[in-house]
């Protein structure tokens, strides 16, 4: 209850306050944006960066050395798909037991 009452109270004087001093209010949120939108910028291009590093037409010097993606791709699913099948007989020599 002291909780609310406190963050009520808070609530009251920071309206009142931007109500009394709403000039300055308003420089430091004018003066806020182009940072905001600076580093929101900036953050959104490293998130993006991998994207489309990975869309772009050059090819990797390590790719070429090494089987295709897709081949791997099949090798990887044709070894889950055996250890798939050995667990399956695993599973019904032990319910068998």
């Amino acid at each position: 209850m002291k909780v609310f009452v406190g963050g009520v109270a808070s609530a009251f004087l920071g309206l009142l306050g931007i109500i009394i001093w709403h000039h300055a209010v308003f420089r430091i949120i004018l003066g806020a944006i182009p940072l905001i939108l600076l580093v929101g910028g900036l953050m959104a291009a490293y998130l993006g960066y991998d994207e489309v590093k990975e869309k772009l037409p050059f090819h990797k010097a390590g790719e070429s050395q090494g089987p295709t993606s897709d081949a791997r791709l099949k090798e990887e699913a044709e070894r889950y798909k055996q250890e798939a099948e050995r667990l399956k007989s695993e599973l019904d020599k032990s319910k068998t037991s």
